[in-house]
């Protein structure tokens, strides 16, 4: 049943329904894979296209071990600009604290700003070989997939203060929000049509256990002469989860109860998990063609999809006109009030942005497409050099990364890859990649863009080393269990079913 908080935890909620609604005017997510993996005899690599096909002729992947996948990314802070050690040098402070000079955080913003952390879980994977054309897959991961983006003018008006926008209006309409956890169960096969040409097909049931979601019609901030904002808002926030948005006489939300009797019967919380009435559906498609022994192409769509969400569903709309305080940052710096006071200035604000709708509408997500083209020359049988092209779209925008790799592959024996990647406004992300067979056992881990300049974060006495470019970090690492091997002989040529 829902459980509203009591007194002495009233403080420890209110903290908790600040950063909830905070995070519901945060941007959308995209689900990013490894560049890095792609030419590697990995049987994960035909998430990124299914037209791969393992070089092993049966595959297992296990729950957990066989892949756990992280990937975070943002595209206009590093950690000098956030963190920076105080003037004794003893300790690290962070960009709310008074002494801290923001000049380089504000300096760096964008138009639209981006942070993005998702993570996958392998939960089961199966591959097997059924003869010489024809490999079918079968895979299911548990994904989180979370985007928070700000429009620039608005983290300059938080952190610089009213003077430069004195009189203005400040557009934040690329303010959007989609906070996303589902399991994506996927079926496909890679079949020979030609002795140049494979295709693969993956269809994939996708079912979401949890979402929040901002849909942002307009959204606009005026700085008034008394300092204060006055707020134009036309905004729709959906929520697919169980929890109950309290609301005062005004419909106003108050605080927030949530349903936590699942985890009192186990039967309960596994048809939660399992039974979620939040269906969907996706498909990737991909191709391999080889133009000559040495040489060959591919291309594969990823990731057009969409979740309908009808669970446990709340509707926050706010269509109105409302008035901030002028309370922002520089305040901080001037020692006029604190962090918590601020904070709780802005929940309060924002609590007058939003009302409880009576109403429970499904409502849709999309899964943001990627496009990948690759290219491919392999001067020998074990070395490959790859050229990768990954563009991710969401709605009307795009990110584009560029990847070259050098592979080395012995059969599912061994493969290692080194690659350098162009994203994220840098041009100095290397990759590596290392994977090798013990028996029935492939043990692998890799990551993109990994940091080459490194800063330290001081506290009580300890530093800990921490990346200085925090753009982008990807990771992965697991274990499957492989049986057989399917690389072809010389004479067989050509090579359409190897990597």
């Amino acid at each position: 049943m829902f459980k509203k908080p009591n007194l002495t935890d009233m403080k420890r909620y209110r903290l908790f329904s600040m950063i909830f609604i905070i995070a519901l005017v945060f941007p959308r997510a995209q689900a990013q894979n490894s560049q890095t993996m792609y030419y590697m005899n990995l049987p994960q690599n035909h998430l990124l296209n299914p037209a791969i096909q393992p070089v092993s002729k049966v595959y297992i992947g296990l729950p957990a071990i066989s892949g756990v996948n992280v990937d975070f990314s943002n595209n206009f802070f590093n950690f000098s600009d956030i963190f920076a050690l105080n003037s004794t040098g003893e300790s690290t402070i962070s960009l709310d604290h008074p002494d801290f000079d923001a000049g380089n955080f504000i300096a760096g913003l964008r138009d639209r700003n981006k942070i993005e952390l998702r993570s996958a879980v392998q939960l089961f994977g199966l591959g097997i070989s059924a003869g010489r054309d024809l490999y079918i897959f079968l895979d299911v991961n548990e994904r989180i997939e979370t985007n928070f983006g700000l429009p620039g003018d608005g983290l300059r008006l938080l952190f610089s203060g009213d003077d430069n926008f004195l009189g203005q209006s400040v557009n934040m309409n690329s303010l959007a929000g989609d906070i996303s956890w589902y399991r994506e169960t996927g079926l496909g096969f890679s079949k020979n049509i030609t002795s140049r040409l494979r295709i693969g097909v993956r269809g994939k049931w996708l079912s979401g256990v949890a979402n929040i979601s901002l849909e942002n019609k307009g959204f606009s901030v005026t700085v008034k002469d008394d300092l204060t904002h006055q707020v134009d808002a036309d905004l729709m926030a959906n929520i697919s989860a169980p929890v109950e948005i309290l609301s005062d006489g005004d419909g106003m939300p108050d605080d927030i109860s949530i349903d936590d009797s699942m985890f009192d019967d186990t039967r309960k919380m596994v048809d939660y998990f399992l039974k979620t009435g939040n269906n969907g559906v996706g498909l990737d498609v991909g191709l391999e063609y080889l133009l000559s022994d040495r040489f060959r192409l591919s291309a594969s769509v990823t990731d057009l999809g969409y979740i309908r969400w009808k669970r446990d569903l709340t509707n926050l709309q706010s269509k109105n006109q409302f008035v901030l305080s002028g309370v922002n940052f520089r305040d901080i710096y001037d020692g006029s009030i604190d962090f918590e006071e601020l904070g709780q200035e802005l929940f309060d604000s924002l609590q007058k942005a939003f009302t409880v709708s009576a109403t429970e509408i499904p409502y849709r997500t999309n899964i943001p497409a990627g496009l990948i083209l690759g290219a491919a020359y392999s001067p020998s049988g074990s070395l490959t050099l790859g050229l990768l092209s990954h563009t991710r779209f969401d709605g009307n925008k795009f990110r584009e990364t560029l990847t070259f790799s050098a592979n080395f592959n012995i059969g599912n024996a061994f493969s290692t890859s080194l690659a350098y990647t162009a994203a994220g406004y840098r041009y100095d992300n290397l990759g590596f990649g290392l994977a090798f067979r013990l028996g029935f056992f492939q043990i692998y881990a890799l990551a993109d863009r990994i940091p080459l300049k490194w800063n330290k974060f001081v506290s009580d006495g300890k530093s800990i080393p921490v990346p200085e470019y925090l753009n982008t970090l990807h990771a992965r690492a697991g274990m499957n269990l492989v049986f057989g091997n399917r690389e072809m002989r010389k004479k067989d040529k050509p090579m359409i079913l190897t990597q």
